[in-house]
């Protein structure tokens, strides 16, 4: 994404540019240790196996993490998340390129809010709601 919306011209129904996120072994790993969550199953593909899936899969956190990145890649640095509301689907395998698509779903005052989806060749990785502000300092 090259360039920012103006999130005071924002509406219902406007859809922002997909997102595709390749995902390989170091960024499932090194994301899921950098916001310090050390369970196995995010870095050792035998603990993972052990539990029943075929291999690492990603955090909560880092899905958390690519959202905020998906909103403010399209936002700009003027905005700020005020609210995400987010359910995890199906996992996100090394391998996978998850793709991000949003909509915006209603504007209240400076408040924008994104239904954001985050899909791989399996399904639904995450569905999330997410509002977005302007912040203090943004032209108005």
């Amino acid at each position: 994404m090259s360039t920012f919306a103006d999130l005071r011209s924002a509406a219902a129904g406007e859809t922002l540019p997909p997102l595709d996120i390749p995902l390989d072994r170091t960024l499932i790993v090194a994301t899921a240790v950098s916001s310090q969550d050390f369970e196995d199953v995010h870095h050792d593909p035998g603990k993972a196996q052990q539990r029943g899936t075929p291999d690492i899969f990603m955090s909560i956190n880092t899905t958390n993490g690519l959202i905020d990145r998906y909103i403010t890649d399209w936002s700009g640095p003027a905005s700020r998340i005020t609210r995400t509301a987010l359910r995890l689907g199906v996992p996100n395998f090394p391998g996978d390129t998850m793709t991000f698509t949003g909509e915006v779903t209603a504007v209240e005052g400076a408040a924008v809010t994104v239904k954001v989806v985050g899909a791989n060749s399996r399904g639904v990785h995450v569905s999330a709601q997410v509002t977005v502000e302007p912040t203090e300092g943004a032209a108005r």
